[in-house]
């Protein structure tokens, strides 16, 4: 696995705040706008990390509770609203060859597509791994809304299904510890972020450990920890329980 990991150190650029200059807008840089504790930015930063992609594309973190006013005007406009997080959404979009392109899962498709490094080579290969694949990418939206509702709720109730859905997936192949067998790919991609989230926060507030239980689960996590291209995007717990406080139980 770490073979496959073509990611290396990097030094974090300060995000941009309102008083921010706008960066040359399609000056030949791709660019990923982005903003570190996004868990649909963090969808596509690990994607780029992962493909080696860190020289290639350039990350402009920005604060997007004050935000310049620049990008939605002339880089991205919004039109579609998060109802789960309500961070933005604004983000991620990414610049490249004359236009800018959004939505988390689009995107990290598009780097699949476009550049060097694919994540799926092994799994293209086999039908059923293939359409596993896209069965768990739709099912993302359902999980991330089942359990942010479930926040308001009985949360074992509500949001166990999700997570034992997530743990049943973990059955289909046994030839390795992730979603699609022994190879990471884009659904892993898609599905860390939140569960890193939901992993500190529900144990810190409603002493839920969403892996009690569900063994599978657990093995995932510790192995997708592993990797160096994920681990240079994970949130500060702290920062992330008290935002996620303010955000769901004030």
């Amino acid at each position: 696995m770490g073979s496959l990991d073509k990611s290396v150190p990097e030094k974090l650029a300060p995000p941009l705040d309102a008083t921010a200059e706008q960066p040359p807008l399609f000056d030949g840089t791709t660019k990923l706008y982005t903003c570190y504790t996004c868990p649909f930015a963090q969808r596509v930063w690990i994607t780029r990390n992962f493909k080696g992609l860190q020289d290639e594309i350039k990350l402009v973190p920005l604060i997007l509770q004050n935000r310049p006013a620049w990008y939605p005007e002339k880089v991205y406009p919004p039109n579609k609203v998060s109802i789960l997080i309500l961070t933005s959404p604004l983000v991620p979009s990414l610049e490249h060859n004359g236009k800018i392109t959004g939505e988390s899962l689009d995107l990290i498709r598009y780097l699949e597509s476009n550049f060097q490094g694919p994540l799926f080579p092994q799994v293209l290969q086999d039908p059923a791994k293939k359409e596993f694949a896209e069965e768990l990418l739709s099912y993302t939206d359902k999980f991330n809304g089942t359990v942010f509702a479930a926040f308001k709720g009985d949360l074992a109730k509500e949001a166990g299904p999700a997570f034992d859905h997530l743990e049943n997936a973990l059955h289909k192949f046994d030839d390795g510890p992730f979603f699609l067998g022994n190879e990471f790919s884009l659904v892993d991609i898609a599905y860390i972020p939140f569960v890193e989230r939901f992993s500190i926060f529900l144990p810190e507030v409603f002493k839920y450990d969403i892996t009690a239980g569900r063994q599978k689960l657990a093995a995932w996590i510790e192995e997708v920890n592993k990797i160096g291209a994920y681990k240079q995007t994970k949130t500060d717990p702290k920062e992330l329980v008290e935002f996620y406080k303010k955000r769901f139980l004030a």
